[in-house]
Formats: structure tokens, sequence, C-alpha cells
């Protein structure tokens, strides 16, 4: 089968919309399970907050075989409410500290209410030209508020989580621009494969969900590692680009196609599995590039699980990631979809046991 693109953009624009800092990810999940409810027969979920839709197989002592995203985005947390009504945070996630300054960004209160705001940005009228970049602690949000009672009044406290407000957007043809594309291009790949599977009997019990927490140390991924114990895992999740100035070795470049990413800061693809990805890539003519990366993904985690989980990371990369807005390829989630599907139905006894042990 096929998924229209307009579903497709429908659902990026409302994942990418929604608010979902690290440890805060329950809108995301709603609407995940909301659209996943149709294509499995049950969820699971571990005591942290992740979640997966079981697909079982006809087949009786199947091989389990996990899909996981995670739900998260960088963002911020509330550590102070001004007298003035000004409010000040603390980063959830790995930002830089020279972005932020006069951007719009949105808290989300107690009441469930989404409120924006400006972060403080000295004009330069008032400036000496002796300021350094200021750190996170020093900046400070402004929602029109003038006193700390006024800010409570509309339900928001210390604790409550701010993200960017990024509305999605078309650029030209195939490029998109949107916030939190980390990662919620992992949970709408999530959605679409149990979608394009909805009607294939699998060799395998399939688990597709999502983590919490990845962005703040990939908090979430051991407990559900431990939770399905599957024989072999993808990690899906979105990587920084680096092709401003044009390709920059194995960086990532935008409409190249999905990445085979042999190693990151926390995983080294094992040859077993990057040769079937490769197998795959070149049999179905899928779009591919290789990719390496200082950072890392929950495969980090779940890849040390148990005796070992055989695993790999089918991304995609964006420019300008951890920032207010990520440029993306919507070709390049083609691909990686694709690729996803055609890794699934392959997968047999025979090759989860190849992917294992050799």
């Amino acid at each position: 089968m096929t998924i229209n693109e307009s579903i497709t953009l429908d659902r990026i624009k409302h994942l990418t919309e929604l608010h979902g800092a690290p440890g805060f990810e329950d809108d995301i999940k709603t609407y995940m399970k909301d659209q996943m409810t149709p294509f499995v027969d049950e969820f699971i979920d571990n005591k942290m907050g992740g979640f997966f839709g079981v697909k079982k197989s006809a087949k009786p002592k199947a091989k389990r075989v996990m899909v996981a995203a995670h739900m998260d985005e960088i963002g911020f947390m509330i550590t102070q409410i001004t007298d003035n009504g000004m409010i000040q945070f603390t980063n959830l996630g790995g930002v830089a500290n020279d972005i932020w300054q006069g951007q719009r960004l949105k808290v989300k209160s107690r009441n469930n209410e989404e409120i924006t705001g400006i972060v403080s940005n000295i004009p330069k009228h008032f400036r000496s030209g002796n300021e350094g970049v200021p750190q996170i602690s020093d900046l400070m949000l402004d929602i029109g508020a003038t006193t700390a009672n006024e800010v409570r009044k509309r339900g928001i406290e210390i604790g409550d989580t701010i993200v960017p407000d990024t509305p999605f957007t078309q650029l030209s043809k195939y490029r998109f621009s949107a916030k939190a594309w980390d990662n919620r291009y992992g949970c709408l790949i999530a959605i679409e494969i149990l979608e394009l599977l909805k009607d294939i009997e699998l060799d395998v019990d399939l688990y597709v969900g999502a983590n919490v927490q990845e962005e703040v140390g990939l908090r979430g991924a051991k407990a559900s590692a431990e939770l399905i114990k599957p024989d072999v895992a993808f990690v899906v999740d979105c990587s920084p680009a680096n092709d401003i100035k044009g390709p920059n070795q194995l960086s990532g470049a935008l409409g190249e196609g999905t990445l085979i990413r042999i190693k990151d800061g926390t995983m080294i693809l094992r040859p077993s599995f990057r040769d079937y990805l490769l197998q795959l890539v070149n049999q179905y003519d899928i779009p591919h590039q290789y990719y390496m990366s200082p950072g890392g993904t929950d495969g980090g985690e779940i890849h040390k699980a148990n005796e070992g989980i055989p695993t790999a990371v089918i991304g995609v990369c964006a420019r300008y990631i951890h920032s207010t807005d990520a440029v993306f390829d919507i070709r390049d989630y083609y691909a990686a979809r694709q690729l996803l599907n055609k890794a699934i139905i392959n997968l047999n006894e025979a090759q989860i046991e190849t992917l294992q042990y050799h």
C-alpha cells in the first residue's frame, strides 16, 4: 500500500508543532497512539513513559523486532519568575548559547495552555561592545507580564517547560522547516511503517514505538529494551547535516537519501547489519549515504541491553537541529521509510541469527 503525501505532511505539521520537552512527552504519546491504534494488536508501556504498539506474527514463538523513536525535543525548564514578570530557564538537552536571543518560545502552563514569549535581547543602542555570548542562565523570557503574580495567574510555575514557537513551513518543492524534526521524524516513521505493514504477515513480532528523554542522555531507551527484550532493534532518529557549504565527508547532505550510520559516539554498526542494509538499498534502489556522528542515539543504550541486541539506526539528516528550526528534505524521509519497510519484511530467523552472531 501507499500513503498519500498530504497525509504525511499533515502528520509532520501536527507532530512538529506539539509541545514535548524531555520528561514532558505526553502530548506526543497521545497523538501517536491515536494514529497507531488501527494498525496494532495492543500497546505496552514502560514505567518511564515510553510505549510500543505490537503487531503480532501468526508464527508461534516469533522473534521480536523493536523499532524505537524518541518523542522528546530540545527545550527548556523554568527556574525562576522575577518580580517584574520575566521568566528565567535552564536548558533540557544540548543547545548552543548564542542562538536564542530575540527568539519566540512558548511555555506550556499548568492549565495546558501554550503561551508565547520573546527571549530578552539587548538592542544595539544599549550595548557597550564588550558583551560576550550570554549563557542560557542569563536569558529571560518576556510574556508581556509586569509582575510575578501576573505570570502565576496564567498558570505558569517553576518547573514548567518551554520549546520554540515555530510553525511547520514549506520552503520549496521538497524542503521544509520545522522545530523538533529531531525526532518527530522518528515518531512519524513509527506511525507510517505500521500503516504500510498493516496487511502484511511478518515472520516476527513487531514492536514499534518511542522512548522518552533521549535528549538528556538516552535515559528512556534501556527501560524499553528491558521490557521488550528484542532480538533485533532499529532506531529511527534525525541527525545533523553539515552541508551548507557543500558535501563535507560523511556528515550528511540533504536530498542524498537515508543515512547508513556506520559509527557515532555511542555505537558502531555491526558489519553483518551494515551489509544487510547495503544489500537492501542496492536491491531496491533506495537513495542512501554513509554517515558518521560525534553524537549518539538511543541505539547507544539499546545495543548494550540484556545480552546484547543487534541495532541499526535508520535515519535522516537535517540542517540546524537543536535550534528553533530544522530544514529537511522530504525525499530523505521517503528513502528512510522504504529502507525500514524492506528491512522488516525481509527479516526471518536465519537473517536474525546472522545479525546476532556474525
